[in-house]
């Protein structure tokens, strides 16, 4: 048996999601944004990166972990989500029970993807108004130079 273990997709690498996330940041420094907090899931939907600026508030993390989750979930950017919620409460209640409360449909949620259509993860940003967060992470994903797919139609 190999070790590691072989096979596994590695989908967003440590230093691709260290960029996402700095240049997200950058991009709210640059917009005079309030505190951001970064969430960036591999393609499995678990944690790997989180970077909180000072003044963030306490719950800004979970939020943003949110955001990058329900994205992950559903497979749609934060836009289609909360589109989807306004439209169908009844399945997106059911989907926040059904996911145990961690999904946050509204924009700000990013899925990332490559030049082949291929999902990578997804980010998630808090902070400031969802729309606000939802620049930056798409700032952060083309730094990287991958696509961000918000859930708006090209």
């Amino acid at each position: 048996m190999p070790n590691p273990p072989t096979g596994f997709a590695p989908g967003i690498a440590l230093d691709v999601a260290s960029r996402i996330g700095e240049a997200a940041l950058a991009k709210g420094r640059a917009l005079g944004l309030a505190p951001l907090t970064v969430v960036v899931l591999d393609q499995a939907a678990q944690l790997k990166l989180l970077l909180r600026e000072d003044g963030a508030s306490l719950l800004r993390p979970d939020i943003a972990a949110g955001k990058a989750f329900g994205a992950m979930a559903l497979g749609f950017g934060g836009r289609e989500l909360a589109r989807r919620s306004a439209k169908m409460p009844g399945f997106m209640n059911a989907f926040s029970d059904l996911c145990g409360g961690r999904a946050v449909p509204v924009p700000g949620g990013v899925l990332v993807r490559d030049a082949g259509g291929t999902v990578l993860g997804a980010v998630g940003i808090s902070g400031d108004a969802s729309d606000k967060d939802e620049v930056c992470a798409v700032a952060g994903i083309e730094a990287a130079g991958l696509i961000a797919d918000t859930g708006d139609p090209e």
